[in-house]
């Protein structure tokens, strides 16, 4: 089975990781249709599961190779690695603000459309450098 995605050309290659990445989220996230109404525990259970697998992804997916370049490239790694955490932080506490901002100009604005848009637009971040990741990767290799 293995062969088989091997021997597929680069492009059809990212096209099935991807298809294969939407499945599991849809499939996670279909969870939802399960339950009228989800008792407190499990729902701290849940996002406690959630916040861990995203705590591990972030170290070793990010945080690490991030770590190991700035160490080969001969610069203080604490503080690469600083600034791009917390400059991830920055822009979310800035759109925050600005969200705030735009608010208090309208004035008729649900109470949790705060929420949605703070969720629309950290989604939308986070995807950007992975679409781009995945293009450069693409061309690398055609």
């Amino acid at each position: 089975m293995f062969n088989i995605f091997t021997n597929l050309s680069y492009p059809m290659q990212a096209f099935i990781a991807c298809l294969f990445t939407w499945l599991i989220t849809s499939l996670g996230s279909s969870v939802v249709f399960l339950f009228k109404k989800v008792n407190k525990t499990v729902l701290d259970a849940m996002l406690g599961f959630a916040a861990g697998v995203m705590i591990a992804a972030t170290f070793f997916s990010l945080l690490s190779p991030a770590i190991a370049m700035a160490n080969n490239l001969g610069m203080t790694s604490w503080i690469v690695v600083s600034l791009g955490f917390f400059g991830g932080g920055l822009l979310l506490f800035l759109g925050d603000i600005i969200f705030d901002y735009i608010v208090k100009k309208r004035k008729a604005t649900p109470s949790n459309a705060k929420r949605i848009v703070m969720l629309i637009s950290s989604i939308t971040l986070h995807n950007i450098p992975e679409g781009l990741d995945l293009w450069v990767a693409i061309c690398i290799k055609t």
